[in-house]
């Protein structure tokens, strides 16, 4: 199965600044274009690459060697698992945090919109409820609230109201199933604008999607050293805010903290002003990257007196 290009790829991996000897981390290492480019920079450094799916384990075989760790563990286990390795600081993180393109060209796993298949989305096949469950067991309310805002799909309530309706009268098995009693609420012509959002929405809630993101920013700045590099490829507007917000503040909603001297207490520095999205050449090449945005932030040198 061939793997397709990474979107960014020479944005964000130029964003780590690699030092040859550093210690770097490729959270989402999916069909690993871009651990293979941070692998060219190193010579006696070392990079881990984290992803829970096995499919990508399989195609991390083709990078091993000395420089090279494969970690078969969610992002959100970070910190836990570089410790197993010995490790406490890092040069560098990279994260892209969409879905890989292997996974939605396999039909089975549920993924895409444009095969029928089992209605899974598991990033990680051997755990986790699936697709289908979350369409059978959630209230009403849980599934007008993940719509709403995991899939920001506008008439959401009515959506999840027929789930609710159809569901009582027939299983929701395969994807062929489910678009089936949802036809009534897709609108005509954009088909597949809705489809792809309604499937995000599931897909994020299947994989408990945000709070790991959450968990894994809070962790980058316990685990970079200072002046170490965070680079983040986001798709969607819901984790692209949680981005830039960790970067500006700190933390995730409210205001930036200060400490006794009026001091804001915020631990990485936005390398850019603004995100860096692909180029026009990269836009037609890859469809894929038509939402993706980069942001970069370096971990800020503590203070004295900390």
């Amino acid at each position: 199965m061939e793997y397709h290009r990474p979107v960014l790829l020479e944005e964000s991996v130029e964003a780590l600044a690699i030092k040859p000897d550093g210690i770097y981390v490729d959270v989402t290492f999916g069909g690993g274009g871009h651990s293979a480019r941070i692998l060219k920079a190193l010579t006696t450094g070392k990079l881990y690459s984290f992803d829970q799916d096995s499919d990508a384990q399989e195609q991390s075989k083709k990078l091993e060697g000395p420089t090279f760790q494969f970690v078969r563990a969610n992002f959100r286990d970070l910190k836990k698992y570089l410790r197993l390795y010995g490790i406490k600081k890092v040069d560098g993180i990279l994260a892209d945090l969409g879905v890989s393109s292997h996974q939605f060209d396999v039909p089975e796993r549920g993924f895409s919109t444009r095969f029928n298949g089992p209605l899974d989305m598991r990033m990680d096949a051997d755990a986790g409820i699936t697709a289908q469950e979350v369409l059978e067991t959630y209230s009403e309310e849980q599934l007008h609230r993940i719509f709403g805002i995991y899939g920001e799909v506008k008439n959401a309530k009515t959506l999840a109201r027929t789930v609710v309706e159809k569901r009582n009268r027939q299983p929701l098995e395969t994807i062929a199933d489910f678009k089936q009693a949802i036809s009534s609420c897709t609108p005509k012509g954009k088909e597949n604008k809705y489809l792809a959002q309604v499937f995000q929405a599931l897909r994020i809630e299947v994989n408990d999607e945000m709070k790991a993101l959450e968990e894994m920013l809070e962790q980058t700045v316990e685990v970079l050293k200072p002046g170490g590099r965070l680079s983040v490829i986001s798709y969607h507007s819901l984790e692209d805010r949680m981005v830039k917000n960790f970067i500006a503040k700190g933390k995730f909603f409210g205001e930036v903290e200060k400490d006794l001297f009026g001091n804001e207490i915020k631990p990485l520095e936005a390398v850019h002003r603004k995100p860096i999205t692909p180029s026009e050449e990269e836009l037609l090449q890859n469809s894929r990257s038509r939402s993706a945005k980069l942001r970069v932030a370096e971990k800020k040198e503590e203070r004295e007196g900390k």
